[in-house]
């Protein structure tokens, strides 16, 4: 794939769920109060200091809580008055899993078949949030060219967006991107370069 902008994929940094080994996935107004810990806030900070040589032009986040507080320190560290918020950003929205334990929505997605496509009750497939993701993506290589741009998310839609820019398009090459030793699932304030 032949980019037009340079992509820094930074995921948000440890919450009070990550912590407590729990999925997060609520939704912003179902629960605003999702906020990173105070370690969270010190993995973000150590994990901007690698984009120091970078002038970043853009910020672009989910509006949930914690993206929008990475995002915040982020814009702190480089001068940028304005974050960018966009839904297409949002975390996979994981239904009947939602708030509950790891585990559960582990054993659903190692149980289904065509698991890309599948989406658990109330919820999307990985499929959707590729959907949503491409389509922003997109429209950012018509909007901008020649530039830094720092996009804050959570782990599935990075997980996407890195396989997509690096010009993945079968379901199997997303899907082993996510195990193989490319590993684009990123860990915790992690920043993945595009």
């Amino acid at each position: 794939m032949n980019l037009k902008n340079h992509y820094y994929l930074m995921r948000h940094g440890q919450t009070i769920y990550q912590k407590e080994n729990r999925r997060i996935n609520y939704k912003a107004e179902e629960n605003p109060f999702i906020t990173l810990t105070d370690e969270g806030r010190e993995m973000v900070k150590n994990s901007i200091k690698e984009l120091e040589d970078i002038k970043i032009d853009i910020i672009f986040s989910s509006p949930y809580q914690r993206t929008k507080e990475t995002a915040e320190i982020a814009s702190e560290f480089f001068g940028i008055k304005e974050i960018n918020y966009d839904k297409r950003l949002v975390d996979i929205n994981l239904g009947k899993f939602m708030g509950g334990p790891i585990e559960e929505s582990k054993k659903f997605y190692s149980q289904e078949k065509n698991i890309f496509n599948k989406a658990p009750e109330d919820g999307e497939s990985w499929n959707n949030v590729l959907k949503r993701v491409k389509n922003f993506l997109e429209e950012i290589e018509e909007k901008y060219k020649n530039k830094n741009i720092l996009i804050v998310s959570h782990g599935d839609p990075i997980w996407l967006m890195a396989s997509y820019l690096r010009g993945y398009t079968e379901e199997k090459q997303f899907l082993s991107s996510r195990q193989d030793f490319q590993n684009f699932y990123p860990k915790l304030a992690q920043i993945i370069k595009i």
